[in-house]
């Protein structure tokens, strides 16, 4: 276990007794799992390892959530819900044990409406999938996080995802106009609206996204679409040193280009990718990746602009650009290699997703190659460029390594706030960052946050231990 979990209350024996057989009269021993079945279940996709929960309650709709819900508060067990599982700070791991709520069985896609531009669906239905329904229908849901094979749309909502495409069409915020949310007790809200305006009250809608299931359970979620474009090219550009291809990524930027996806590779990562059989030119120490899309007339023009940017600025090895689908998934297969072939290089890794000012890449290049240097820490870095939101991951083999791997992170914690960035782009804080949270937010913005969080949730049932540092004698918050 990489990452280390807070010290929350555990349920009492009684509690899980009385939870369990609530649960089992009210949804049916079909939908409650209980034993060795719920392994499986105390883990997602980071690096944390939970307790093994006393049940997993398989929902199939609404109904099975807000029962659920009620029966966990009225018994004080925590609940910790979870969608595809593949979050990479620990949202999805139960740190108290208790009942594990799934919701990848609600895959029912309600609505696609395409006068007002919207669809409504249940949080299990898998991202790609959407995509590829919506985009049937000639329309385009832009957030696109790299686990969109299998990530949920009610765990993006969760931790407000984006992915490559974020820099032209931003993250799964701007997309969410309402949501159905049921919290501990059984409550049900409705939240938003289904109208591209509106200001009504406060904008609770924009609180329950990236809230990281520490609100409430989604079990209904209307989502704004946009236009597909007609038109979609990439192209792949190698350069000597990756801060040649930084100061590319400012050039651009400085020029007002807007390509859809702006991707950055370091020489490591370039390595690890070169590992795993993918074919890139020996010479180049770094990369970018870019996708541009709208009218065909458009999307030549950004594209001939791109050239000339890349084109006018040292180290640059090599332009490539893909003519048809095939050739541009291809050159998009080194940037989806990147998880499993960096997985491979060392026995443990730990990944940061951080975000800086974009005027201020290279110096975040640098000082990461510094902190490198001084822990004698392994790293690789690659993420998305226009968004100053950067992957740094640390490698390492042998266990007397951890405790230089914990200064190298907290010292790119600090390098991210004094550059005048955010702990996290996409991932959340989940587990893995409370403890950095006072970098960035004052005791007070915390202190706040603490009190939101009671109100919906006032016995601290719901996902405790995930986004603010637990003190002692306290639960999740």
């Amino acid at each position: 276990m990489l990452i280390p979990l807070p010290k929350t209350p555990l349920p009492s024996p009684d509690a899980i007794t009385r939870a369990l057989l609530d649960l089992g009269r009210t949804l049916g021993d079909s939908k409650v799992l209980t034993g060795d079945a719920c392994a499986t279940y105390a883990r997602d996709e980071s690096e944390a390892t939970g307790r093994v929960p006393a049940a997993v309650v398989l929902a199939s709709n609404a109904e099975d959530i807000r029962r659920t819900l009620t029966i966990a508060e009225s018994t004080g067990v925590p609940v910790t819900p979870r969608a595809g599982g593949t979050g990479r700070t620990g949202g999805a791991v139960p740190v108290a044990g208790g009942i594990v709520l799934a919701t990848d069985a609600m895959k029912q896609v309600k609505e696609i409406n395409a006068k007002d531009l919207l669809a409504v669906v249940e949080p299990g239905i898998v991202t790609g999938d959407l995509h590829a329904l919506v985009e049937r229908e000639g329309f385009f849901y832009p957030p696109d996080p790299n686990s969109l094979g299998s990530c949920c749309i009610g765990g993006n909502v969760a931790e407000n995802a984006g992915g490559p495409r974020a820099f032209k069409y931003g993250v799964t915020r701007e997309y969410v106009l309402g949501l159905e949310a049921c919290l501990m007790g059984g409550r049900v809200l409705r939240t938003g609206k289904r109208t591209v305006k509106g200001v009504t009250g406060y904008d609770v809608t924009s609180l329950l996204v990236g809230s990281e299931g520490t609100l409430g359970v989604f079990t209904e979620i209307t989502l704004r679409l946009v236009p597909k474009p007609p038109e979609v090219a990439t192209v792949l550009a190698l350069f000597e040193d990756v801060r040649h291809a930084g100061a590319a990524v400012s050039r651009m930027i400085a020029r007002g280009l807007v390509p859809r996806c702006l991707e950055m590779l370091d020489a490591a990562t370039l390595d690890a990718v070169r590992a795993q059989k993918v074919a890139i030119d020996p010479r180049a120490r770094g990369m970018l990746l870019i996708e541009v899309d709208g009218e065909a007339a458009t999307t030549q023009a950004l594209l001939e602009q791109i050239a000339e940017v890349l084109s006018g600025g040292p180290g640059l090895i090599d332009l490539l650009a893909a003519q048809d689908p095939a050739q541009r998934a291809r050159l998009w297969e080194a940037r989806r290699a990147l998880s499993p072939a960096t997985r491979k290089l060392a026995k443990y890794k730990l990944s940061e997703d951080i975000v800086v000012p974009r005027s201020r890449i290279a110096e975040l290049l640098e000082g990461v190659d510094v902190i490198g240097a001084d822990t004698e820490v392994r790293h690789l870095t690659y993420g998305h460029a226009g968004d100053g939101n950067f992957h740094v991951n640390f490698l390492w083999n042998d266990d007397g390594e951890r405790p230089a791997v914990d200064r190298a992170i907290e010292a790119l914690m600090r390098l991210t706030i004094s550059l005048g960035g955010t702990l996290t782009g996409e991932h959340g804080i989940g587990l893995s960052k409370a403890e950095y949270l006072p970098l960035e937010q004052s005791e007070e913005l915390i202190e706040l946050q603490r009190d939101i969080k009671r109100l919906f949730d006032p016995k601290e049932l719901l996902n405790p231990g995930k986004i603010f540092p637990v003190r002692p004698g306290h639960g999740g918050c």
